[in-house]
Protein backbone atom coordinates (compact mmCIF):
# COMPACT_ATOMS: atom_id res chain seq x y z
CA UNK A 1 0.00 0.00 0.00
CA UNK A 2 1.61 3.20 -0.81
CA UNK A 3 1.95 5.97 1.37
CA UNK A 4 -1.08 8.25 0.69
CA UNK A 5 -3.19 5.89 0.89
CA UNK A 6 -2.09 4.60 4.19
CA UNK A 7 -2.04 8.28 5.45
CA UNK A 8 -5.75 8.80 4.05
CA UNK A 9 -6.50 5.97 6.34
CA UNK A 10 -4.95 6.92 9.15
CA UNK A 11 -6.32 10.78 8.39
CA UNK A 12 -9.98 9.01 8.39
CA UNK A 13 -9.30 6.37 11.87
CA UNK A 14 -7.89 9.70 14.16
CA UNK A 15 -10.37 12.07 12.72
CA UNK A 16 -13.08 9.96 14.02
CA UNK A 17 -11.18 9.78 17.56
CA UNK A 18 -10.79 13.04 17.46
CA UNK A 19 -14.04 14.19 17.08
CA UNK A 20 -15.48 11.41 19.40
CA UNK A 21 -12.94 13.13 22.66
CA UNK A 22 -14.26 16.73 21.17
CA UNK A 23 -10.74 17.60 19.97
CA UNK A 24 -9.68 18.94 16.60
CA UNK A 25 -7.49 16.80 14.50
CA UNK A 26 -4.51 19.28 13.43
CA UNK A 27 -2.42 17.54 11.15
CA UNK A 28 -0.95 13.96 10.66
CA UNK A 29 2.55 12.95 9.51
CA UNK A 30 4.22 9.59 8.49
CA UNK A 31 7.52 9.92 8.78
CA UNK A 32 10.78 7.59 8.75
CA UNK A 33 11.82 4.63 6.59
CA UNK A 34 9.49 2.06 5.18
CA UNK A 35 11.02 -0.31 7.80
CA UNK A 36 10.57 1.97 11.24
CA UNK A 37 7.72 4.19 10.06
CA UNK A 38 6.48 7.03 12.90
CA UNK A 39 3.15 8.24 13.04
CA UNK A 40 2.73 11.50 14.07
CA UNK A 41 -1.00 12.85 14.84
CA UNK A 42 -1.32 16.46 16.44
CA UNK A 43 -4.33 17.14 18.51
CA UNK A 44 -5.88 20.89 19.64
CA UNK A 45 -8.74 21.67 21.74
CA UNK A 46 -9.51 25.56 22.57
CA UNK A 47 -8.60 25.42 26.46
CA UNK A 48 -5.44 22.75 25.47
CA UNK A 49 -4.54 19.69 25.05
CA UNK A 50 -3.89 17.27 28.28
CA UNK A 51 -1.71 14.23 28.86
CA UNK A 52 -5.43 12.50 29.01
CA UNK A 53 -5.99 13.68 26.04
CA UNK A 54 -2.91 12.39 23.89
CA UNK A 55 -3.08 9.09 25.64
CA UNK A 56 -6.56 8.54 24.54
CA UNK A 57 -6.10 8.86 21.16
CA UNK A 58 -2.92 7.36 21.11
CA UNK A 59 -5.32 3.70 23.00
CA UNK A 60 -8.08 4.14 20.31
CA UNK A 61 -5.08 4.77 17.35
CA UNK A 62 -2.96 1.89 18.60
CA UNK A 63 -5.98 -0.44 18.40
CA UNK A 64 -7.21 0.12 15.24
CA UNK A 65 -4.03 0.68 13.05
CA UNK A 66 -3.12 -2.80 14.73
CA UNK A 67 -6.96 -4.10 13.80
CA UNK A 68 -6.74 -2.78 10.45
CA UNK A 69 -3.00 -4.23 9.75
CA UNK A 70 -2.08 -1.93 6.85
CA UNK A 71 0.99 -0.61 8.25
CA UNK A 72 2.92 -3.58 7.11
CA UNK A 73 5.70 -3.32 9.49
CA UNK A 74 6.20 -2.31 13.54
CA UNK A 75 5.39 1.44 14.13
CA UNK A 76 6.38 4.24 16.20
CA UNK A 77 2.98 6.37 17.27
CA UNK A 78 3.25 9.65 18.83
CA UNK A 79 0.31 12.10 19.51
CA UNK A 80 0.90 15.23 20.80
CA UNK A 81 -0.64 19.38 20.86
CA UNK A 82 0.98 21.03 17.90
CA UNK A 83 2.56 23.80 20.81
CA UNK A 84 2.26 27.44 21.15
CA UNK A 85 4.13 27.93 18.03
CA UNK A 86 1.72 25.51 15.92
CA UNK A 87 2.88 25.32 12.04
CA UNK A 88 0.06 26.26 10.09
CA UNK A 89 -1.37 23.61 7.60
CA UNK A 90 -4.19 25.37 5.41
CA UNK A 91 -5.48 28.00 4.55
CA UNK A 92 -8.16 27.08 7.13
CA UNK A 93 -5.23 27.52 9.94
CA UNK A 94 -4.67 31.67 8.90
CA UNK A 95 -8.22 32.25 8.40
CA UNK A 96 -8.59 30.45 12.12
CA UNK A 97 -5.32 32.44 13.53
CA UNK A 98 -6.29 35.85 11.85
CA UNK A 99 -4.70 38.74 14.40
CA UNK A 100 -2.23 36.61 15.59
CA UNK A 101 1.42 37.08 15.05
CA UNK A 102 3.06 34.32 12.65
CA UNK A 103 6.23 33.52 10.35
CA UNK A 104 6.12 32.88 6.95
CA UNK A 105 8.46 31.62 4.41
CA UNK A 106 7.08 32.20 1.00
CA UNK A 107 8.57 30.20 -2.16
CA UNK A 108 8.91 32.96 -4.39
CA UNK A 109 10.14 36.74 -3.03
CA UNK A 110 6.85 38.75 -2.58
CA UNK A 111 8.45 42.68 -2.75
CA UNK A 112 11.59 41.03 -2.66
CA UNK A 113 11.07 39.45 0.51
CA UNK A 114 10.42 35.77 1.26
CA UNK A 115 10.34 35.71 4.82
CA UNK A 116 7.96 37.36 7.03
CA UNK A 117 7.49 38.20 10.80
CA UNK A 118 4.00 39.89 11.94
CA UNK A 119 0.55 39.14 12.23
CA UNK A 120 -1.72 37.57 10.07
CA UNK A 121 -4.41 40.33 9.34
CA UNK A 122 -7.11 38.91 7.22
CA UNK A 123 -7.40 35.67 4.78
CA UNK A 124 -9.93 36.86 1.43
CA UNK A 125 -10.38 33.54 -0.79
CA UNK A 126 -7.21 32.25 -1.54
CA UNK A 127 -5.18 35.30 -0.32
CA UNK A 128 -3.09 36.02 2.93
CA UNK A 129 -2.89 39.77 4.32
CA UNK A 130 -0.10 39.91 6.63
CA UNK A 131 1.61 43.40 8.37
CA UNK A 132 5.18 42.37 8.44
CA UNK A 133 7.39 44.11 10.98
CA UNK A 134 10.18 44.96 8.45
CA UNK A 135 7.73 45.80 5.56
CA UNK A 136 4.45 46.80 6.50
CA UNK A 137 1.21 45.64 4.63
CA UNK A 138 2.07 42.67 2.22
CA UNK A 139 -0.21 40.07 0.87
CA UNK A 140 0.58 36.74 -0.80
CA UNK A 141 -1.85 33.76 -2.68
CA UNK A 142 -1.71 30.72 -0.08
CA UNK A 143 -0.26 28.68 -2.50
CA UNK A 144 3.12 30.48 -2.33
CA UNK A 145 3.57 29.54 1.59
CA UNK A 146 6.27 26.86 2.00
CA UNK A 147 6.29 27.26 5.96
CA UNK A 148 4.34 29.26 8.68
CA UNK A 149 3.92 29.09 12.11
CA UNK A 150 2.94 31.01 14.80
CA UNK A 151 4.76 32.84 17.12
CA UNK A 152 4.14 33.52 20.94
CA UNK A 153 2.91 37.12 21.61
CA UNK A 154 4.87 37.54 24.59
CA UNK A 155 3.75 41.01 25.67
CA UNK A 156 -0.39 39.22 25.46
CA UNK A 157 0.55 36.63 27.37
CA UNK A 158 2.32 38.73 30.23
CA UNK A 159 -1.11 41.12 30.11
CA UNK A 160 -3.22 37.62 30.02
CA UNK A 161 -1.12 36.40 33.41
CA UNK A 162 -1.37 39.55 35.11
CA UNK A 163 -5.19 38.87 35.38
Amino acid sequence: MNKELIIEKIKAIAENAASEENLELVHIELIGSAKNPTVRIFIDKPEGVTLDDCSNISRRMSAVLDAGDFIPTAYTLEVSSPGLERELYSLKDFEKYAGNLAKVKTTHPVNGQKNFRGRITEVKGEEVFFEDKTSGAVSFPYNMVAKANLELDLEEELKRSKN
